[in-house]
């Protein structure tokens, strides 16, 4: 393949994969999810690991920021025989009631991206699997953990896309001036930057997929990121990731059968 120099063969035919945008994140996901596992490629932002959980085989691999780098791993995976994929990731919530160190799981994805629109047009819907989503927030909620479940707003970029000024020029396009506070308004629970894509791309290639985020910034008070929750927000998604392909028995179904 064009990215990942490996085949279905040295990843023990998994069909299950767990990604984030993090390469380095990976480290303490193998621990905890394949703890005999090792690492069979890192090239760019794409970093694998392969292994056993319990009797299952099991990916784990990044994917970088954005949807044209998550595009191309989704892409590839399904080539390799990939057909479940949580994501797991960071946030920045919109909602008052949600709260640094909450996690949100994805229902849908307000699509702000450009990569989905090269798999379905933008009236397509950006949906997560039910049962996997559903499993998520039952997951988390079982460890006491403040799990929200809702619609993301998913954009291309970290800055004007979701309306912060705190950048080099502080200037936002007038059409996206007053996007945060409509998207308030409507129920969105928060900010990332790949989802759409990955929900729109499984639904296009018949695969199943999830996106799981601990929030690290409230947006409703201020647009700096909260430094010092990263390590507990992706702790708390990693416990919640192991409890449900625990729970699960990791089902290898996909849409199309």
């Amino acid at each position: 393949m064009n990215h990942l120099k490996f085949s279905s063969t040295d990843i023990n035919s998994s069909q299950w994969a767990i990604i984030t945008g993090n390469p380095f994140r990976l480290d303490d996901m193998a621990k905890s999810l394949i703890p005999q596992g090792r690492e069979i490629f890192w090239d760019r932002e794409y970093r694998c690991w392969t292994g056993f959980f319990e009797q299952t085989p099991l990916l784990l691999a990044s994917h970088g920021i954005g949807g044209p780098s998550i595009s191309i791993l989704v892409e590839e995976l399904a080539i390799l025989g990939i057909r479940n994929i949580v994501r797991m990731g960071t946030s920045g919530s919109i909602q008052e009631h949600v709260n640094p160190g909450d996690l949100v799981i994805t229902l849908a994805s307000v699509r702000l991206d450009g990569a989905s629109r090269h798999y379905a047009p933008i009236e397509y819907p950006a949906v997560a699997d039910p049962e996997i989503s559903l499993a998520l927030t039952q997951s988390a909620k079982k460890e006491g953990f403040t799990a929200h479940f809702g619609i993301t707003a998913s954009s291309d970029t970290f800055y004007p896309g979701q309306e912060r000024y705190d950048s080099h020029s502080g200037y936002v396009l007038k059409h996206l001036q007053g996007s945060l506070m409509e998207w308030r308004q409507l129920r969105v629970l928060n900010y990332e930057m790949e989802s759409a894509t990955l929900l729109t791309q499984a639904q296009v290639l018949g695969l199943r997929a999830a996106c799981i985020t601990g929030i690290v910034a409230s947006r409703h008070t201020e647009e700096a990121i909260n430094e010092d929750i990263y390590p507990t927000v992706e702790a708390n998604c990693i416990t919640t990731i192991r409890n449900f392909l625990k729970s699960s028995g990791l089902k290898n179904q996909s849409l199309k059968e």
